[in-house]
């Protein structure tokens, strides 16, 4: 079961699959497993695992009760749930519970526990780059989006900031690390607000993708690929004269491959 390919239809999944997922006992395979998950079920499974009873009728109703039923809605209102669960707490046990679920086996629940840090009001964001970067470098594809996702608002908000701080995270020797600097930041994004600052002008991350345009991984040239076609969309000509400089200036297979998928958009266009 733990080599499973994974079904390509929810309604293929096997029902033992299915039960574990619930369970916290099993990590998805795919994104069709992932997008099966109820997380509302998952959510009880797991505080009766904490041994979290008084609160959790009342929790499991609001969740229960959201009017978007949408994975990237209640996976943040999950979230919120546990920071407010945590205030509560003396030091000592909101650090262990958090842990609990920063650690958990299920790649959901830590996808919850990744976006408490991006919603956590307290922390600076130099505080939340430091709390985030393991679920960034997660074994999981679920929680290392979800990660960028988290911190998608942070970054708006102080785009020139993250942008210091994330150049860093480019010069990373995990690919995890330099993929979520580039996915972080990217203009449009998946499922994620966009960043208007950087559909107006995409040079100010430039930064970042100079040091990632000959990178040797594909999960990286792919983000760096997907980053400038989102720019194409609102700024073609300066992704044409970025691809032109980088195609001339980086005679690598790595820098032409990004260079033809970033064109992508403006090719096909012509």
């Amino acid at each position: 079961m733990l080599n499973r390919k994974g079904a390509r239809k929810i309604s293929d999944i096997p029902l033992e699959v299915i039960a574990l997922l619930l369970r916290g006992q099993l990590q998805t395979v795919n994104l069709t497993e992932w997008l099966a998950v109820d997380h509302t079920v998952l959510l009880q499974n797991v505080m009766d695992e904490l041994g979290v009873v008084r609160e959790s009728e009342a929790i499991i109703q609001r969740v229960t009760h959201m009017s978007e039923k949408k994975v990237m809605k209640i996976i943040p209102a999950i979230a919120h749930e546990w920071l407010v669960h945590l205030e509560d707490m003396t030091e000592p046990d909101r650090l262990q519970h958090y842990a609990f679920l920063a650690k958990h086996h299920s790649d959901s629940v830590r996808c919850w526990a990744a976006y408490m840090i991006g919603l956590n009001v307290q922390l600076s964001l130099n505080e939340k780059l430091v709390g985030i970067r393991p679920f960034a470098a997660d074994s999981h594809f679920g929680v290392r989006e979800i990660a960028w996702m988290a911190m998608r608002e942070a970054t708006i908000n102080q785009l020139n900031e993250s942008v210091h701080y994330l150049v860093d995270w480019a010069r990373d020797e995990d690919a995890n690390i330099r993929r979520f600097a580039i996915e972080l930041t990217r203009p449009h994004g998946v499922w994620a607000k966009h960043i208007t600052a950087l559909k107006e002008d995409p040079s100010i991350a430039l930064p970042l993708l100079e040091l990632v345009k000959s990178d040797s991984s594909k999960y990286v040239q792919d983000s760096v690929s997907n980053w400038l076609n989102d720019a194409s969309k609102t700024n073609p000509s300066w992704v044409m004269d970025i691809c032109n400089q980088w195609a001339k200036g980086s005679d690598t297979k790595e820098t032409k491959r990004i260079v033809i998928r970033a064109m992508r958009s403006i090719v096909n266009k012509k």
